[in-house]
This record gives structure tokens, sequence and C-alpha cells, in this order.
């Protein structure tokens, strides 16, 4: 396989707004609403029926948001699988989408067992055919089988006949459903007396939901299948996070429209009741209590049937389609990067479609379809999803504000990060309560998932392909073993490397500190990435220069990787190696907007985990002898003095505490004595002075022209969104201070803990 030559892996673009809309409300209207409602009304009650399909478009609805961000930034085939590589890496990533194609996989088979099921059911019931029970299964498994084929064969023809063919069974569905909505709604006007029906609301309480909701969630996965359409759709940025977003809003309309309906099919005084209230009535058919409740609607038992009939030939094979094509790409990404043997990103030359991936995704539909208990793998469905969709709303946290600036998103979510931490909660709750609906769920996922983390260490783990977005690491020593403080200088050049040898050389000393050299490689956007080892020299020239300084005095490593965005690669290595401190020198040189200090820089300060130091002109063999602290408060000023503290010279250094006495009144004496335990060198040579002045820029900058040799201030405790409107007062003055300058920023304790692990 590693020798076979690689296959044209395009993909056509033909899926519009409209298609991949009715993709996801074809997946979405199907199997979960006609087998969910006799399942669902029996448990937690007419009111509780309508609840859940509400509150599961809600929690769907914050989800869709997730995936319709993370899609129109990174609108490619793979849909979570992708958004899993880019967020947490290769292994997660392909667990991702390990699960992403088992899940659309058996939900693909469900859909064809439930077409199959009501189908020879109506077939039966109108005498077209007579069979025994046990016979009947045997049918039901083999149309099943056979309508899963025509819908394998239907996605081999390529995107646009998917589509198409998609678009119109959609159509189909959704026309017949919200039929008998229509008519459920005209019966309830009609016979007033049938809202009666929802008495009691909720004879369970809301203990239930849960149970419930977790069982029918497959009902609500459909926006999965379009995030897989980015390699196919038309403008993916734009249509992608709109399809997502109103076949959410659709569906959840039409499921409630369709619960009412349900609810009051019957009328109080229907003699088929005898004496239970409607909704135990509808519960007690369970898979085919909807069916039972729409013939009751009708004017005859056979249009009652002939309509629920024709609704779930619609629905079910809308969603078989929509199934299909999604599990197809999830297992076509993992071969396109070799997660999976390489095969998989076949694609036909005449179709244009990945019909390797198809095959064996057919394998799985049949197989499924053929064997396995109809209600268990509809659990089973709706926990995969959950426990998918669970992570793709940690993805869009951590890529957010990992990656928010390197992006270019079509659509960002309102009120973030609210929407996918309350899915996050939810999806948890009801991933737990899934094991009251069905025990075997809760063995064949975790079963499947771990057949991944084997197939992962033993196949995937070496074999797969480094993406544009990923780190990779060239040349690097294994992090010793110890608690020492680690100091982390980043190399950018030789000469900027010397600039730093000096402050490294005395935070070092007075720390007692492992030094590790990075260099992160600066590979041009149009070079592929087998070629970025190329690009290694210059760094490995400045870590050289560097090492020969430092080396004979303190212990020693070195690190040179690759990340398309050197800001992320620096933050990964500081979280990867546990670093207490971050050095890197700058040019002094203003960053293009949003950008203060630069676009390295400025990522870096905000989400850098630990203390960092940024260094500007100080190299040389200067000497500080007068160091001006400017101080507002905040542990920023306190890692300042600290830091001008140690630069400071040995013998003759000084240091001079400066605040601007503004609006709010700072007790800067009482500020320094309480830090005086964290400086090296003596009280008596700390001054402190406070002026009065409106502007603070213009205070410290005056300030700085009185002969002092270093400057030292903290950063700015701003976010760089809150900094939009314009430069903070520390970056103006780094910005127009000719004298040589160190900015600090320091870590807190929980912030820091966030960042590391977020």
């Amino acid at each position: 396989m590693a020798d076979r030559p690689q296959v044209p892996t395009e993909l056509s673009r033909d899926l519009g707004l409209f298609h991949i809309t009715m993709m996801g409300l074809g997946m979405m209207i199907g199997a979960g609403v006609f087998i969910g409602i006799g399942n669902t009304i029996g448990r937690v009650g007419p009111g509780g029926l309508i609840v859940t399909f509400a509150l599961n478009g809600l929690i769907a609805l914050f989800t869709a948001m997730s995936f319709a961000e993370l899609s129109s930034a990174i609108p490619r085939a793979g849909g979570a699988y992708n958004f899993a590589r880019i967020a947490f890496g290769r292994g997660p990533s392909f667990l991702a989408g390990w699960m992403e194609w088992f899940a659309s996989s058996v939900a693909g088979s469900l859909y064809a067992v439930v077409f199959a099921t009501y189908v020879i059911e109506f077939f039966v019931r109108v005498g077209v055919v007579d069979i025994s029970p046990v016979s009947q299964q045997l049918v039901v498994r083999i149309a099943a089988m056979a309508v899963a084929a025509f819908f394998l064969y239907i996605n081999y023809r390529g995107a646009s006949e998917t589509g198409k063919i998609g678009a119109l069974f959609t159509m189909g569905q959704m026309l017949f459903v919200l039929a008998i909505a229509v008519i459920g709604i005209f019966a309830a006007v009609k016979s007033p007396g049938r809202i009666a029906n929802f008495r009691p609301f909720m004879p369970q309480g809301w203990g239930e939901l849960l149970v419930t909701m977790g069982f029918i969630y497959v009902a609500f996965e459909g926006f999965e299948v379009i995030a897989q359409a980015g390699d196919e759709a038309v403008d993916p940025k734009r249509n992608i996070p709109k399809a997502m977003l109103y076949s959410v809003l659709i569906v959840t309309l039409t499921y409630v429209a369709v619960s009412f309906a349900t609810v009051v099919s019957v009328g109080p005084e229907d003699p088929a009741l005898a004496g239970q209230a409607p909704w135990r009535w509808v519960g007690s058919f369970k898979d085919t209590g909807f069916g039972q409740a729409v013939a009751k609607l009708m004017p005859s038992p056979f249009v009652g049937y002939l309509l629920v009939t024709l609704a779930v030939i619609f629905s079910s094979t809308s969603a078989l389609n929509a199934t299909v094509y999604s599990a197809t790409r999830a297992s076509y990404a993992l071969g396109r990067d070799r997660m999976l043997p390489p095969v998989f990103s076949a694609i036909s030359h005449k179709r244009r479609t990945p019909w390797v991936a198809l095959v064996f995704t057919g394998v799985i539909v049949l197989v499924v379809a053929g064997v396995l208990p109809t209600a268990d793998v509809a659990s089973c469905a709706s926990m995969m999803f959950l426990l998918l969709f669970f992570l793709v709303n940690f993805c869009v946290i951590k890529i957010r504000l990992n990656m928010g600036d390197e992006l270019t998103y079509g659509y960002v979510m309102p009120l973030f990060p609210l929407p996918p931490v309350i899915a996050i909660v939810c999806q948890a709750a009801l991933v737990a309560n899934i094991l009251h609906m069905s025990f075997l769920a809760w063995i064949i996922a975790p079963a499947w998932v771990l057949a991944g983390v084997l197939l992962y260490y033993t196949y995937s783990h070496s074999r797969a392909l480094a993406t544009e977005d990923e780190i990779m690491v060239f040349e690097q020593q294994e992090a010793p073993a110890g608690d020492e403080y680690r100091i982390m200088v980043a190399v950018a050049n030789p000469a900027n490397a010397l600039e730093m040898v000096r402050t490294t050389y005395q935070l070092c000393g007075a720390k007692q500190a492992r030094v590790e050299l990075l260099h992160m490689v600066p590979v041009p956007e149009q070079v592929p990435l087998a070629d970025a080892g190329k690009y290694m020299l210059e760094g490995k020239e400045g870590i050289v220069e560097s090492m020969l300084y430092l080396a004979p005095q303190f212990p020693l490593s070195s690190h040179l990787r690759y990340c398309r965005n050197p800001a992320r690669g620096i933050v990964s290595a500081v979280r990867e190696r546990r670093t207490d401190m971050l050095i890197m020198g700058w040019h002094g040189k203003q960053g293009n907007w949003p950008f203060h200090l630069g676009s390295t820089i400025d990522p870096v300060v905000e989400r850098c985990p630990c203390n960092v130091v940024i260094v500007k002109e100080c190299g040389g063999n200067k000497t500080f002898k007068r160091i001006l602290v400017p101080i507002a408060g905040g542990p920023n000023a306190s890692l300042a003095l600290e830091v001008a503290s140690i630069l400071a010279d040995p013998d003759e250094g000084t240091i001079m505490a400066f605040t601007v006495d503004g609006h709010r009144k700072f007790e800067l004496d009482t500020f320094v004595r309480a830090n005086r335990g964290s400086m090296h060198i003596s009280a008596d040579r700390v001054k402190t002075r406070t002026v009065e002045a409106r502007i603070a820029t213009h205070a410290i900058l005056g300030e700085a022209e009185k002969g002092y040799d270093l400057v030292v201030i903290g950063a700015t405790a701003r976010t760089r969104l809150a900094q939009l409107a314009g430069d903070s007062v520390p970056e103006t003055v780094a910005h127009r201070c000719p004298t040589p300058l160190v900015m600090v920023k320091a870590s807190g304790r929980i912030q820091s803990w966030i960042k590391r692990w977020v």
C-alpha cells in the first residue's frame, strides 16, 4: 500500500443551498420520529412527547451552531474528523472519524429496516401478501438490504445524483409528514375535546425526559451530513452554515407539529381505548404507535396506513440516502489522510465519487440491516452521535481560542462559548441516560470505540499524513525528568538569538533553570510540507549560537518544529514541555491590524500558560544600572519588578518604581513593599516615584528619557479582542520608547491551568 500510486482526490462541486438543506432534513425526519413517538409518549406522556422534541431541538441547535462555525472555517469532507484533527491532533480525530463512519452507517441500516418494516406490514394489512410472522421478519430483512443496496448505487452515481434524488425524496417526506400535522391540527379545531388528551401533561414528571431525549436524539443529527459536503457544496462558507441552522429549525417545528397531531389523533370516547388514556393507548404499540395514531386521524384505517406508509417510504429512503453519503465521506477522509489504507480515498474517474469508501460503507450497512435488532441499533446510533457531538463542541471552543486569528469564518456563533458549553453538559446527561432504554447500546458503542483505539495504535498512528494545520517536530530532545524551573527561548534567527542570550543568562542564573531553545521553521505557504526540512538551516544556526553561550552554564536542550502559524506552534510547545517562562525577541515594529506587537507575539502573550518575557534591543554587552518600572498594580507589575531586579547590574543597579496618579489612587510604596520578597537586590536600591498626569503614556515616556538604561513594563491585562479600539498603555510605550525595553506577562494560577489544558 505504501507504494501505491496517488489517485485523484478532487470531488465535484454540484450541491447548492437547497440540496444540502434537503440532505440534512432527509437525514433527520426518519426512523427517529416514526419509532420514537410511540416509545416516548408511553414513557413521558403527551406533554412530555412535545417537550422531548422541543428540548432536543434546542440542544441540537446549539451543536449545529458549533458545526456551522467550524464548517464555515474548515469546509472539507470529513466533518467532525477534520475538526478534531485540527483541535486535538491525530488520535482524537481518528476516533471522531471512526465513530462518524459507524454512526452514520448504522443509522442508514436503521432507516432501511424501518422502510421495509412499514412497507411489508402495509402489504400484509391490505391483503397483498399472506405470510407468517416468522417469514415476515425474513422478508423485512431482505427488503431492507435491497433498498440499502439501491441507495448505495445512487450514491455511486455522484454527488449531483445524490443531491437531486435526496432532494426529491425529502420533498416527498416533508409533504406527507406536514400533511399529517395539518390533519391533526384540523381535527383538534373541529373537535376541541381532543385537547383534553394532554391531561395529565407530564404524568411521570421531568425525570424521564433525559431517557427519551437520549433515545430519539438520532432524529436531530442531520446537520452532521451537511458538514460532509464541504468539498462538494457551492460556496460552502456561506451555504453550509445556513443549511445546518435552517434544517434544525425546520425539523424541530415539524416534530412538534407531528407530536401534537399524535396526541389529538384519538377522540377520548373512541371505543378502541378500552378505558385507557389516549396517550397510553398510542404508547402501548411502541414502535408502530405513530402509525396507529395516524390511522385514527383518517376517515378509514386504510387511508391512515397508506399515508403513514408513504411518509415512511419517503422519510426512510431520504434519510438512508443521506446517511450513506455521510458515512462514505467520513471513511473517505480517513483514507485521504492515511488513517485508513489509502485505497479508501480512491475516486472513480467517471463518477468523481469515493467508490472504495462507499463499498466498505455498504458492507456495514447491509450486514447491520440484515441481523441487528432495531430498537437497540437506534439507541446505539443516538449514543454514537451524542459522543461525536460532545467532541465537536469541545473542538469549537479550542479552535476559536487557539486558532481564531488563523481561520476565515463564514459564520461565527453568538454568545460564545455559552452554546457549546450548554450542549456539552446536556449531551453528557443524555448519554448516561440511554442506559435506561438500551443496555446493548452501552456494549456496542464502547466496543466500536475500543476497536478504533486498537486500530489507531497498530496502524494509523505511524502512517497518518501531516496536514497543513498540524505541528511537525523535526528535531527534539525528550523532556527531562524533574521539577526544576524551565525557561524556553523562542529563537527566530541568529541575530535575534544573540540579543536574547544575556537576558536569558541572567534569568536562568537567578532561577537556577533548565533552558530549552525552540525554533519554529518558517515555511512559505506555497511550499509542500514534504520540503519543510529544507528551511531549518537558519534556525539551527541561531540555536548553535545560543548554545555556545548557555550550554556551559545551564542544562540545555533544543527543538525544531514547523507550524503554518508560529504562535500556535510556540504555545503548543510551551504546554507540552511544561514551561515556566518563555523568552521572545521583538524587533520593535508596529504589527499589522488587528495585531499590536505582531501576529506571533500578540497571540502568544494572550494564550501562553506561563510567564512571558518579550525582549527589545537588549543585546550586546549592555549593563543596566538604572531601570524604570512603570507600575499600575496586578501580577504583571509584580513580575516586572522581579525581572528588573534580576537584570539590574549586581553592583550598581537601581530600580525606579514609577506610577501615574490618575483617577484611581494607587499605593505604590505599599505595592513595592509587598513584592520585596521576590526581588533579587536590596530594598535600598529600589526607589519609588508618583507623578500626576492626565495621560499616563506621556508621563512614562517622559520619565524614560531621563537617562534610564532599561524599561521593564507589564503587558496589558486586556484581551486582544478588547484592544481592537486601540493600543494599550504598555503597547504604546513599547512602540515609542527608544530605550531598551522588556515587556512581561505573568501567568495566573487558574488562568494558566485553563490555558494549559484548553
